[in-house]
């Protein structure tokens, strides 16, 4: 419910941001100024304002998935268009205190090449993070594990999560991952969670996505756990509609998974090929049990051979310490997309003790993607959608 209170705050930056432009453009040519110009543009501009509403209030429908996937690109023109703006706001606000105040920086030619800069600054950027989005880069860790695998000396994981299938990820992208993945030559695939964004209706393709998660390659198969997107919920631009009810997983979801010959490893152990355990976790905030709750770490490795590797799966990296203590030996997570969109990349440190990459956690590993796919807008500026491949030696 928290957007409700901040949707008169967004309808009132949409506003401020449309009347900059409209100052803009009648300072480009005074043709711009005319209500045959200002009234289509000022409809289509709403439109795009609000469609992450009309979406939302839609029943499902073609139309509304159209919707929603535009609305996915223009959160993101929204957030850079009004960073630009404020900047150089900003900027002419102290200039207009300084001895620059009764210059050129203040006149039409001055406004006319400062807007351009503005437009052209938020679309550069816009068109940036929708390419960046889509390209998916492979990120190498290469770590030792003091203990004995058996007959294995080398293992090969490979890493992925936050696919977010839906609205805005479909088969394209989702092909992409899987060729990527193939590349490898994994011995396992682990998928840490958020596989789905809030719905299984979204998809564009549900069997074209189906084919290409099968056709993932490994030695010991594909393991996953849920995230808390992994729930069937209403979500409007980030802000998720339970009405009350009880979060559990979409059984449409579940079935998908085990078609997909994903095996789902919520809250219990599976020791593979007798020489190393890997542990699911339940996502911390949205479990999707009828109580609302999850094992406690140690309660899924108490009565594991801790001499054999213990491997977790974790949607969220959280509880490191936790982890550690019940003798994992890699705490494989995600979720946190490494902030995704600058500036959120500058401050997701404040939030995880590891917010991406490699850390040891005494003598555990955590390691934490950045994720595939997006959340909110289809873009990423100064993140990268990736993959990991993890090659762990065996000392022992």
């Amino acid at each position: 419910m928290i957007f409700l209170f901040l949707l008169p705050f967004y309808l009132g930056v949409s506003s401020y941001m449309m009347f900059r432009f409209f100052y803009w453009m009648k300072h480009c040519n005074h043709r711009f100024n005319w209500l045959r110009f200002k009234v289509p543009f000022a409809v289509v501009y709403l439109f795009m304002a609000l469609s992450p509403v009309i979406a939302f209030l839609l029943p499902k429908s073609a139309v509304a998935i159209v919707i929603r996937r535009i609305s996915t690109y223009w959160i993101g023109i929204m957030l850079y268009s009004l960073l630009y703006v404020v900047l150089f706001d900003l900027l002419r606000l102290i200039a207009k205190h300084t001895k620059l105040k009764n210059t050129l920086l203040f006149s039409r030619g001055s406004v006319i090449s400062i807007g351009s800069v503005v437009v052209a600054c938020a679309v550069a950027t816009c068109l940036y993070g929708i390419f960046n989005a889509r390209n998916i880069k492979v990120n190498e860790y290469s770590v030792t594990v003091n203990k004995s695998c058996g007959s294995d000396k080398h293992l090969k994981a490979v890493l992925v999560a936050d696919l977010h299938m839906g609205y805005a990820i479909g088969v394209d992208h989702i092909t992409n991952m899987v060729e990527k993945i193939n590349q490898q030559d994994a011995d396992i695939v682990i998928i840490a969670g958020d596989i789905f964004d809030n719905s299984y209706d979204g998809m564009d393709d549900p069997e074209g996505i189906k084919a290409q998660l099968k056709s993932i390659k490994s030695k010991y198969g594909v393991y996953a756990v849920y995230g808390n997107h992994d729930i069937d919920e209403k979500i409007l631009m980030g802000f998720t509609f339970d009405w009350g009810g009880k979060q559990l997983h979409n059984e449409k979801m579940t079935n998908f998974m085990k078609e997909c010959n994903i095996k789902l490893i919520n809250d219990e152990s599976v020791l593979i090929n007798d020489e190393f355990y890997l542990v699911g976790r339940r996502d911390t905030d949205k479990p999707g049990t009828e109580d609302g709750t999850r094992a406690e770490i140690s309660e899924l490795t108490k009565d594991l051979d801790k001499t054999k590797p213990i491997f977790v799966l974790s949607h969220e990296p959280d509880e490191l310490q936790k982890t550690a203590d019940a003798g994992a030996d890699i705490d494989f997570s995600g979720h946190t997309h490494d902030g995704q969109l600058f500036p959120g990349n500058l401050t997701i440190g404040l939030f995880w003790e590891n917010p991406c990459g490699m850390i040891k956690k005494d003598n555990m590993y955590s390691i934490v993607t950045s994720g595939v796919g997006v959340y909110g807008t289809f873009m990423r500026v100064g993140t990268d959608a990736e993959i990991c491949s993890v090659d762990i030696d065996f000392a022992g």
